[in-house]
């Protein structure tokens, strides 16, 4: 589903859905960052590996 179509879902669970992914993706990238683990994501139908320490440098954290 696209963003769109979320927003106008007529289920309140369906419509969080987009929002409740994103923080769990910040999530994610923050505790990758704390426990020095990367994180694996599809991009353009590929598997790509991030290492903590890029995402360290593109959030600007402290750690």
């Amino acid at each position: 589903m696209t963003q769109q179509e979320l927003s106008k879902a007529t289920n309140p669970d369906l419509r969080a859905s987009l929002a409740a992914m994103q923080r769990a993706a910040e999530e994610a990238r923050r505790l990758a960052v704390q426990t020095n683990t990367a994180i694996v994501l599809v991009q353009d139908g590929k598997l790509v590996r991030i290492p903590a320490s890029q995402l360290h440098a593109h959030t600007g954290s402290s750690g």
